[in-house]
């Protein structure tokens, strides 16, 4: 199996999804979309899946970032054609965003650890459905993705949808279930170039000691769903 993995920050790529791709034996190729005169290593039609992650820049701001514009169409292309999908965080958004759904400013921010449920359609998607009846996960968002009509949501908290599907193959998860430990570390450093996480009052110490706590569990969890999403679409 071949995926690309499109990464839109240096320290948001794929994370312990590409430990547990690697592991099982898939080519995995990373494609920094935001650094012009990059591209993927083959074909996109050679992949067999493409995975989008996270970011700090938000989906309507494709003025400052105007590959955001062409990243959504890709989407829309990539769902026409079938290709198996697993966006995350800012991924997920702009997949709703390309699927005919919506993005929008979330009601508040989710930074930290919370609570996700999976809804009773979740429970049966081989993916989302081992994670039920709910779970703690690591979150840093501000805005929301407002899945298409006929999408399936797969999981909420009470600010927003968490997990959804467009069809069969295409899936988009707002949690970070990839992050590692490296990266919400470097996240957490950073915390007051996200408006959001002090304005919300973010205490660096506590998170940071509640994500050395609970990340290693978190670690198993996500490569989990990662090695579900692969053997969904294989």
């Amino acid at each position: 199996m071949k995926a690309l993995a499109v990464v839109h920050q240096r320290d948001a790529g794929p994370g312990v999804f590409a430990e547990e791709m690697r592991e099982r034996g898939v080519d995995l190729d990373e494609w920094l979309l935001s650094e012009r005169g990059t591209g993927p290593g083959l074909e996109i039609a050679e992949y067999d899946a493409v995975l989008t992650f996270g970011g700090a820049m938000h989906p309507d701001q494709e003025d400052r970032h105007p590959w955001l514009r062409f990243e959504k169409d890709f989407l829309a292309a990539m769902i026409d054609d079938g290709m198996p999908l697993m966006a995350v965080c800012l991924g997920c958004q702009l997949l709703a965003d390309a699927a005919g759904g919506s993005v929008r400013r979330a009601s508040e921010p989710e930074i930290g650890w919370c609570e996700v449920e999976v809804t009773p359609e979740g429970k049966s998607d081989p993916v989302i459905g081992p994670m039920a009846p709910a779970f703690t996960a690591f979150q840093w968002h501000s805005y929301e993705a407002v899945p298409p009509p006929g999408a399936t949501l797969l999981a909420r908290s009470p600010v927003c949808a968490q997990a959804y599907r467009v069809g069969d193959r295409a899936y988009g998860i707002q949690f970070h279930a990839e992050v590692t430990l490296a990266d919400a570390d470097r996240w957490i450093d950073d915390y007051r170039s996200d408006e959001d996480a002090v304005r919300i009052g973010v205490d660096p110490d506590v998170l940071r000691s509640e994500t050395r706590e609970r990340m290693g569990e978190w670690n198993r969890l996500g490569r989990e769903l990662c090695g579900r999403f692969l053997d969904a679409i294989a």
